[in-house]
C-alpha cells in the first residue's frame, strides 16, 4: 500500500487551504444553511415543493442534519432512515449495499443491476461500486422509498437515493474541516464558491481520508479494511438569462485501499467434500475479534478510479413551463482483490477487474398551472462494462484427481441501451383535494460476450478442451404506472395513499461456472400500496409523519450456489445460479417524528416495521424443482429484511457568551435479527445457517460540539461506543469448498473534528 503518497495527498490539501484557487476573498464568517429544523424543500417529485407535501415516503436531510448525526459518507444514513438498509458491500471498500424495504440487490458483480436508484444532482450512478462516497459540501440527501419510475430514470423499483450538491450562488461560502481519531484517522475538506461575475458562480471542493485498518493479520501484521481516498469536485454556474442557466459539475475520486477481509463461519473443505484437516486454517470464532489472515501471496489491494462530468440546462419558457436537460458521462475503473473464503486458504481467491462507462441523457418538461402540475421525461443511457476476472482454488482441489493447480479465467463485455419515457401529473380537485398519476415505458436491451478458459494441472481439468465463448442478447420492456390521491385535512395536516409499480429489466449471469449457466433470467417487478399522513402540532413543534404499506415483490433475481453431480463424468459440478425466485410479501410501516419541547432540545426518532415472507421460491434444488410450501424443507428468511429499525436522538444546546454554545448530541439505533444472504438454508432442510445471520443488536452514539463563535466549532463525537460486535453483510458460496463468510460493522471508534466555515 502507498501509505505515504496518501497521507501526503491528505497533507497537500491541508496547505491548499490557503492557496485554493476556491478560497474567494470574502467578509466575516457566519454559520450557513438553515437551521436543523427548518422547512427542507426537495425535488422528490422533480417540482420544488415542502417535503411536508409530498404525498409520499420521502426522508430528507440538509447538510447541518448530516453533520448532527454524523453521515459523512452514503451509509451514514444507516438507522436514519424507517427500513432502509445501507452498508459497505461485501468484500469491496467501494461498494454499496442499498435496501428499501426488503427490495435491494446486493451483488456487485458487474453484470447485476442495482434495484436503489442511486442519483447525483439527477445523474443515475448504473454500479453499486462507486456509491460509497464521500458526503462532500452538499445541501441534501433525499432517500425515496418504494418505486419511483414515473418520475426518475431508471431502476427504481425499491426506491431511490438522491444526492444534490450545493450550487454557487453569488454568496459567498467557504468551509474547511479537519478530522483526526482512532486507527491513524486523518481526513481533510475543503469546499469554497462565490461569484466571479454578477451571473456566474464557481465553486471547488476537496477531500483526502486515511485511516489505519480495523482488522489485522496476527501472523504478518499486515492491515486490512482500511482506508486511503482522496477527491474532489468543481461547479459552475451560469444563470445567463433570468429564465436560463446551465450547470456544469467535474467529479474525481480515488482510493488504494487494503482487502476487506471478513470471517468463515463454516468449516472448509475440498471440491470432493473431505474436511480441511483440522488445524490447517483458524477456526471460526464464537465472536470475531478484528483479526484475519488472507491467502499469502494474495496481493492486498483494492484499487478505485472513479470520475464524470455533467451538464444541466434549465429553460423556463415561461411562468408555467419548464424545460430541463441533464447530459452526463461517467466513468468507473477498480481493480479489487477478493479473499472470499477469509483463510490462508486459496479456496475462493478472486480478482476483479472492470472497466466501466455510461453516458446518459435526460429530457425533462414541466408544466405548473393553477391546477396542473405535469412532468414528463425522456431518458436514455448507454453502458459499456468490460471485466476481467480470476478465479485462484489450488487448495479447493485437495487431492482429487492428483490435486494441482487451478487457475480460471473470465473475460467478458456487457453493453446496455437504456430508453424510457415517462409522465407524472397531479390535478387539484379541490383547495385540498389532489390526484396524480403516471405512466413509464421501459425498453432495455443488453448484449453479452464472454470467454471463459481454465488452466489447471489436475487431470480433470486438463482433460476437458476449452468452453466456446459466449454471444446472447436480449431485450426486456414495461409499461408501469401510478395513480395517488391525497388531501390536504388543514394546514397542517396531509392524508395521502397511492399504488405504484416498478420494473427491473433481466439479465446474465456473469458468475456462471457451467455451460448455459449465463442464459438470461427474467425481469423483476414490485406493485406497492402505501398510505399515510403528514402532521405538525404544537406550532411546529413535534412532526409526526406515518406510512404503512404493502408490496407484491415477483421474479426477484436471486443467485444461489449448488454442489451437483455432472451427469456425463459422474464428478463433483459447482453451480452459481441466478433464478427468478418466485414472490415476496412485504407489509409494514414506517413513523418518523421530530419533537421540541422546548428551544434548546431536539428529540427524533425514526421507526420501521418490516414483514417480509415468501409467497413463492421456485428453485430447482429442492426436491421436484418447485417446493411445495406447506412443506418445511423450502423455508428461506427474505435477505436484509430485520422486523425492526430503529433509532432514538436527542440534543441539547447551552447557549453561552459571545455567540457561542455547546451542544450534547446522542442516539441510539436498534436492528432486530436478519440474514444476511438470500441462500440461509441448506437444501432439502429448513435448518437456519446460523453464521448468515445477525441477531438484535443496539449502537449508541455521541457527540460533544463547542461553538467558539459563528466561525469555528470543535467537536468530540464516539461512535459504537459499546464497541457492539455486528454483521453487516455475507457470502454463501457453500458450492465452493463451504464457503460462508460474513463482514463486520467498525469498533468503537472516537474522533475529533474541527469546523471553519463562513
Amino acid at each position: 500500500m502507498k501509505h505515504f503518497g496518501d497521507k501526503a495527498r491528505v497533507a497537500l490539501l491541508l496547505a491548499s487551504v490557503a492557496a485554493s484557487p476556491f478560497a474567494l476573498a470574502a467578509p466575516a464568517f457566519a454559520q450557513d444553511g438553515a437551521s436543523a429544523d427548518e422547512e427542507i424543500v426537495v425535488t422528490a417529485r422533480r417540482t420544488e415543493e415542502s417535503l411536508q407535501e409530498v404525498p409520499a415516503s420521502v426522508s430528507a436531510f440538509s447538510s447541518e442534519q448530516l453533520e448532527r448525526i454524523g453521515a459523512n459518507d452514503a451509509t451514514g444514513l444507516q438507522g436514519a432512515v424507517p427500513n432502509l438498509n445501507i452498508v459497505q458491500g461485501r468484500g469491496s471498500s467501494n461498494a454499496t449495499n442499498i435496501y428499501i424495504r426488503g427490495v435491494g440487490q446486493p451483488d456487485a458483480l458487474q453484470t447485476f443491476d442495482p434495484a436503489v436508484g442511486f442519483y447525483v444532482d439527477g445523474v443515475y450512478y448504473s454500479r453499486i461500486r462507486g456509491t460509497q462516497m464521500d458526503l462532500l459540501d452538499i445541501e441534501r440527501v433525499e432517500v425515496l422509498r418504494g418505486p419511483q419510475g414515473t418520475l426518475y430514470g431508471k431502476n427504481t423499483i425499491g426506491g431511490a437515493y438522491s444526492v444534490v450538491t450545493r450550487r454557487p450562488g453569488q454568496d459567498q461560502h467557504g468551509l474547511f474541516q479537519v478530522t483526526v481519531g482512532d486507527y491513524g484517522q486523518l481526513e481533510s475538506r475543503l469546499a469554497a464558491s462565490g461569484p466571479l461575475t454578477e451571473n456566474f458562480a464557481v465553486g471547488g471542493a476537496l477531500f483526502g481520508a486515511t485511516r489505519d485498518g480495523y482488522v489485522t493479520n496476527p501472523a504478518t501484521g499486515a492491515e486490512y479494511n482500511n482506508r486511503n481516498a482522496w477527491g474532489g469536485r468543481v461547479q459552475a454556474a451560469w444563470d445567463a438569462t433570468p429564465n436560463f442557466s446551465v450547470d456544469f459539475s467535474a467529479d474525481y475520486a480515488e482510493e488504494d485501499n487494503a482487502l476487506t477481509m471478513g470471517q468463515a463461519v463454516s468449516s472448509l473443505t475440498t471440491i470432493a467434500g473431505v474436511p480441511i484437516p483440522a488445524g490447517a486454517v483458524p477456526s471460526p470464532l464464537p465472536e470475531f475479534n478484528f483479526t484475519a489472515q488472507a491467502t499469502p501471496g494474495l496481493p492486498n489491494s483494492s484499487v478505485m478510479e472513479h470520475w464524470g462530468t455533467s451538464l444541466s440546462a434549465n429553460w423556463e419558457l415561461s411562468s408555467n413551463l419548464t424545460l430541463r436537460s441533464i447530459s452526463a458521462y461517467r466513468n468507473l475503473a477498480y481493480t479489487d482483490y477478493v479473499d472470499i473464503d477469509a483463510t490462508p486458504l486459496e479456496l475462493g481467491d478472486v480478482l476483479v477487474d472492470v472497466a466501466q462507462n455510461q453516458v446518459s441523457q435526460e429530457f425533462q418538461a414541466i408544466w405548473e398551472g393553477e391546477r396542473w402540475t405535469t412532468v414528463g421525461g425522456l431518458f436514455y443511457m448507454r453502458e459499456n462494462v468490460a471485466s476481467h476476472q480470476e478465479a485462484y482454488a489450488d487448495d479447493l482441489l485437495g487431492t482429487f484427481f492428483g490435486g494441482g493447480t487451478f487457475l480460471r479465467t473470465v473475460d467478458d463485455d456487457l453493453q446496455t441501451t437504456s430508453m424510457a419515457a415517462y409522465l407524472n401529473s397531479t390535478y387539484q380537485l379541490s383547495d385540498r383535494l389532489s390526484i396524480s398519476g403516471g405512466l413509464r415505458y421501459t425498453e432495455e436491451e443488453k448484449d453479452y460476450f464472454r470467454t471463459t478458459s481454465t488452466f489447471s494441472s489436475n487431470v480433470l481439468f486438463t482433460a476437458n478442451p476449452a468452453r466456446p465463448p459466449v454471444n446472447i442478447d436480449n431485450t426486456w420492456d414495461d409499461l408501469s404506472g401510478l395513480i395517488s390521491l391525497d388531501y390536504q385535512l388543514n394546514d397542517d395536516f396531509l392524508l395521502y395513499g397511492r399504488v405504484a409499480q416498478g420494473f427491473k429489466s433481466g439479465g446474465f449471469n456473469g458468475r456462471a461456472n457451467n455451460p448455459g449457466e449465463e442464459a438470461p433470467y427474467d425481469p423483476e417487478t414490485v406493485t406497492s400500496y402505501e398510505a399515510g399522513f403528514k402532521s405538525d402540532w404544537w406550532d411546529g413543534r413535534l412532526r409526526a409523519n406515518f406510512a404503512a404499506f404493502y408490496n407484491d415483490y415477483r421474479d426477484f433475481q436471486a443467485r444461489v450456489s449448488n454442489l451437483t453431480t455432472d451427469p456425463g463424468t459422474g464428478l463433483p459440478s459447482i453451480e452459481l445460479s441466478v433464478l427468478n425466485a418466485g414472490q415476496l410479501e412485504i407489509s409494514g410501516a414506517e413513523l418518523e417524528l421530530i419533537y421540541n419541547p422546548i428551544d434548546a432540545l431536539r428529540l427524533d426518532a425514526q421507526i420501521g416495521y418490516l414483514h417480509a415472507e415468501y409467497g413463492e421460491f421456485e428453485d430447482l434444488r429442492f426436491d421436484g424443482g418447485v417446493p411445495d410450501f406447506d412443506d418445511s424443507r423450502a423455508f428461506q428468511t427474505p435477505a436484509f429484511s430485520p422486523e425492526w429499525t430503529s433509532r432514538f436522538g436527542a440534543a441539547y444546546t447551552w447557549e453561552l457568551a459571545n455567540e457561542s454554545s455547546v451542544v450534547l448530541a446522542g442516539s441510539a439505533r436498534f436492528r432486530s435479527r436478519m440474514a444476511l444472504a438470500v441462500d440461509n438454508t441448506p437444501t432439502n432442510s429448513n435448518v437456519e445457517i446460523e453464521g448468515l445471520f445477525q441477531d438484535d443488536y443496539w449502537l449508541y452514539d455521541a457527540s460533544l460540539t463547542w461553538n467558539v463563535n459563528d466561525i469555528f466549532s470543535i467537536a468530540l463525537q464516539g461512535r459504537n461506543l459499546t464497541d457492539e460486535v455486528y454483521k453487516t453483510d455475507g457470502q454463501e458460496f457453500s458450492s465452493v469448498g463451504n464457503i460462508r463468510t460474513v463482514y463486520y460493522g467498525a469498533p468503537q471508534t472516537t474522533s475529533v473534528v474541527f469546523t471553519a466555515r463562513y
